[in-house]
């Protein structure tokens, strides 16, 4: 009988690889953000990238993040691919777990509270000790949201195939 081979990649690298494929999606020139949200049976339920909300033309709205106009700066317009990936869901996502490929910001942090969302996996956290994250992990660890940290797999597209 044949054996199965051993080189196969975890469901956390799976996850996180298409949480990676998910933030290739994004137009944002600065950062790309990715997610995924998965069930107890490691079925995706939803996915989700930053982005601006659906029906905003990509041309018509800023990408700029310094600009001393605050409405010329992405951030009052951008929807974080963890709010879209929840938002996006017509299931119950309590008891789920989601993947992203970076770690989620106060704002996402809440709507992953109130989605029931139960366990964090996150690619990095270059925000780490900014008062928003320490925020985020403050309200995480307070309502028993575990989180941790799954060095994200760097997806290599193969076009024109």
């Amino acid at each position: 009988m044949t054996k199965h081979r051993d080189d196969f990649i975890s469901w956390d690298e799976y996850f996180m690889a298409i949480a990676e494929l998910n933030a290739m999606r994004s137009k944002d020139p600065q950062t790309q953000v990715g997610c995924v949200v998965v069930n107890n049976l490691n079925k995706i339920i939803s996915s989700g990238y930053n982005g601006f909300p659906r029906g905003i033309s990509n041309d018509d709205y800023p990408w700029e993040r310094n600009s001393s106009d605050e409405f010329q700066n992405k951030y009052p317009y951008i929807v974080h691919a963890e709010m879209n990936a929840i938002v996006s869901s017509r299931d119950d996502l309590s008891g789920c777990d989601i993947y992203t490929t970076l770690f989620p910001c106060h704002q996402c942090t809440k709507v992953i509270i109130q989605a029931g969302i139960r366990h964090v996996y996150f690619g990095s956290n270059k925000y780490d000790g900014t008062p928003d994250n320490i925020a985020a992990k403050k309200m995480l660890t307070d309502v028993n949201i575990t989180f941790s940290q799954k060095p994200p797999i760097k997806v290599k597209l193969i076009k024109n195939l």
